[in-house]
């Protein structure tokens, strides 16, 4: 009888062996890769000034086709026709961060009073249609360092960015201008904190999107959302 055994114990021997070779080398594989990862370089994709629903729609498809979490600055005045689409971007977790209530520089920049009411109402927008308490923060158009204390001891995170697409900065410019710009002005940094704009007029941000991934992925870096 015990003859007869002998042969399946050691096929079981062997076999454990083998399984536990595979598992110390997946260990290997995922321990090199956290690592890697851990080591590339951030991209933080950021959208400005949305949401619309044509070209916040495109890139937010895109970001899904990509597996990729971005963060969107909210305008409220914009979203409030576009509820859906604000959702949409909470559902498929997003960050999202106040802009403003408004965007009009001469009505946000009146007072701090006024800055901070245009925060507040962004933020509770933002709330009610989403459920969620926004934490960070990006000035339309800049921003005093004593207006950032005020806001930060409202405990957001204020956020800026060392990096654009050039949306906003050079006229008319086609979607393969605006990828050479993301790469020229994100060289040498990490993080990399890209400005980018989801509003209606900016369909040229979304048409650049995917190539701007590429770009960025073929340079092993990781992308960020806050």
């Amino acid at each position: 009888m015990q003859k007869r055994f002998l042969p399946a114990v050691l096929l079981l021997s062997v076999l454990l062996a083998m399984f536990v070779a595979c598992g110390l080398q997946l260990e290997r594989t995922r321990a090199f890769s956290f690592a890697a990862e851990a080591s590339a370089r951030r991209v933080y994709l950021t959208f400005d000034d949305g949401p619309s629903t044509v070209v916040t729609g495109r890139v937010l498809d895109i970001l899904k086709e990509e597996n990729i979490k971005a963060t969107f600055f909210i305008v409220s005045d914009m979203a409030k026709t576009r509820q859906e689409t604000l959702l949409r971007i909470a559902e498929e977790g997003h960050s999202l961060g106040v802009h403003s209530a408004s965007h009009d520089y001469q009505r946000i920049y009146s007072s701090d009073e006024a800055l901070l009411a245009d925060i507040d109402e962004c933020a509770a927008y933002i709330f009610q249609v989403t459920g969620i308490k926004p934490r960070l923060y990006r000035f339309p158009g800049g921003g005093h360092e004593r207006q950032r204390e005020l806001i930060r001891e409202r405990g957001y995170e204020i956020v800026g960015w060392n990096a654009v697409c050039g949306d906003e900065e050079i006229p008319h410019a086609s979607a393969q201008r605006l990828v050479r710009e993301a790469v020229r002005t994100s060289k040498g940094k990490d993080p990399v904190i890209l400005l980018l704009h989801d509003s209606a007029r900016h369909k040229e941000t979304a048409e650049a999107l995917p190539s701007i991934i590429a770009r960025f992925r073929e340079e092993g870096c990781v992308f960020c959302a806050f």
